[in-house]
């Protein structure tokens, strides 16, 4: 008895199905309450999403774009806005300086990016992704950017490992602030 390789008619319509699969698989995580609350909550862990972070906002930095590690779909919309209405930025502002807690922080999960103010007022942007295993972060507090997956944590002020398994420091994001906003650099 010999075995035959499956016919073409086989493979493509397994492919279609496949294909098909992972579509509706994607809109079906992407419209679930579970990816809502995990993209656009804010409260005690200061994470919200670029277009609730800041009146106006029509999308993020382009950042480092996620990781979809933990429950995001790791897209991020580079579009980011004109610079119209006198803001002369590149693109719409990422968040008020007053929406980040002083000695604290506020996560953009749609920019990809955790912003941290010091008790000076000094605005800094890092990446939201763990350098350990790529999770997104998902709370500030107490000076220190926290991820869930393994424990890691990082300065508010450099970026730097503080504790956990990761051993590089988040990526420095580049803003500047203007008037009461954050934009960008």
């Amino acid at each position: 008895m010999t075995q035959e390789a499956p016919s073409r008619r086989t493979i493509v319509p397994g492919i279609a199905v496949t294909v098909a699969a992972g579509a509706v698989g994607y809109v079906v995580a992407d419209h679930s309450d579970a990816a809502k609350s995990s993209s656009g909550r804010s409260g005690d862990h200061g994470r919200t999403s670029a277009a609730a972070g800041s009146s106006g906002s029509s999308g993020g930095s382009g950042g480092s774009g996620g990781s979809g590690g933990s429950g995001g779909s790791g897209s991020s919309d580079a579009s980011g806005g004109s610079g119209a209405g006198g803001s002369g930025g590149k693109g719409a502002p990422l968040a008020r300086v007053g929406d980040v807690p002083a000695d604290g922080g506020l996560i953009l999960d749609d920019a990809g990016i955790v912003l941290t103010r010091d008790a000076a007022g000094k605005v800094q942007g890092f990446s939201n992704v763990c350098t350990h295993q790529g999770c997104s972060v998902n709370a500030v507090s107490k000076g220190r950017i926290r991820c869930p997956c393994h424990g890691s944590a990082f300065d508010t002020r450099t970026g730097q490992p503080v504790a956990g398994p990761a051993k590089a420091p988040l990526p420095p994001v580049a803003v500047t602030v203007r008037g009461d906003e954050i934009f960008p650099a």
